[in-house]
């Protein structure tokens, strides 16, 4: 081989070298005591990935890898079935739209719990967030690992509560035989401007948070819960070091079922851990909140419980 063309193919080798060391795996892991099905979105201009869809059995999990750079957002499917007739695969809750178990280029049905990445963004960090801006369909934690970054925004987020069955009765998605499903958010469930952050009310100084925003936000404060929340909803870690779990109902027994069918993802009335992981929030029970500001959503959100911790976990966060 020619010098120039010896030193051509090694530069070639260095770049995949780099490229693969910048790239991320995402470890999909389904703590719920029912099958999930994730379902992967890559962004426009992002490369995609190995696969868009796929079966998680309780307690599994599966890695995926994610090219340098990549960009999209992930979710997870619920009661799910393909159809005697025709063979077209469907699901209650997140469906793509494929007709099959992979979503093939489809994006989530709202609602859905969505956890959204951006790898190797500005300053040379990967940015991420779990978001409930399309509504709530399960619970979902991402959690960084490997990374050697030491700023306080390289951290665990998401939603680990169980909202469906607190969820108020103008958002809440029924299944005749799962009972509630899924939790619209207001813009979805209204079409309103100011829930939607649209129109008049398109910048983060006219679109403030709502009733409806704050019960997403006081039982999940890391999460997202309408299109302006960023301040405490937006996480970042060093690109190119970091690898993401992400869990479906995180540290929910596999073993435990909800009323109704088996496969319903519900847990009504299960303690779940908040997000600095010394404080719990119960949801389904008899109590009723204890601060004004947790008061005055229940006014409007009657069936929910928010511990006192968890309200002021929310202001500190």
């Amino acid at each position: 081989m020619a010098p120039r063309s010896w030193l051509l193919a090694l530069a070639a080798a260095l770049a995949l070298l780099n490229r693969g060391a910048r790239s991320a795996t995402f470890t999909i892991a389904n703590g719920c005591g029912y099958t999930v099905w994730p379902g992967l979105l890559s962004s426009a201009g992002s490369a995609p990935l190995p696969t868009t869809g796929f079966a998680l059995a309780p307690g599994e999990s599966r890695a995926v890898a994610a090219p340098a750079g990549w960009s999209g957002r992930l979710w997870g499917r619920t009661l799910c079935a393909a159809d005697a007739a025709t063979g077209r695969f469907a699901c209650a809750t997140g469906d793509c739209g494929s007709g099959d178990v992979q979503c093939n280029g489809g994006g989530a049905a709202t609602p859905a719990t969505l956890a959204e990445f951006t790898l190797d963004g500005s300053g040379s960090l990967d940015f991420f967030d779990v978001s409930l801006v399309d509504g709530y369909n399960l619970p979902m934690l991402i959690t960084p690992a490997g990374s050697s970054s030491s700023s306080g925004k390289c951290a665990a987020t998401g939603c680990a509560a169980e909202l469906n069955a607190a969820c108020p009765a103008g958002l809440r998605v029924d299944a005749a035989a799962d009972g509630p499903v899924a939790c619209r958010s207001a813009c979805d469930a209204f079409g309103d401007a100011q829930y939607c952050c649209s129109g008049a009310y398109g910048s983060p100084a006219a679109c403030r948070p709502s009733a409806y925003s704050q019960f997403f936000k006081a039982a999940c404060p890391r999460a997202y819960s309408y299109a302006y929340d960023d301040a405490t909803s937006t996480f970042t870690c060093a690109a190119g070091s970091t690898d993401y779990a992400v869990t479906f109902c995180p540290g929910v027994p596999t073993s435990v079922k909800s009323t109704g069918q088996n496969q319903n993802p519900q847990a009504a009335g299960l303690p779940q851990q908040a997000n600095n992981d010394t404080t719990m929030v119960f949801f389904g029970g008899n109590a009723q909140p204890s601060t004004s500001s947790a008061a005055a959503a229940t006014n409007l959100l009657a069936a929910v419980a928010v511990t006192t911790a968890v309200a002021l976990s929310s202001l500190l966060l």
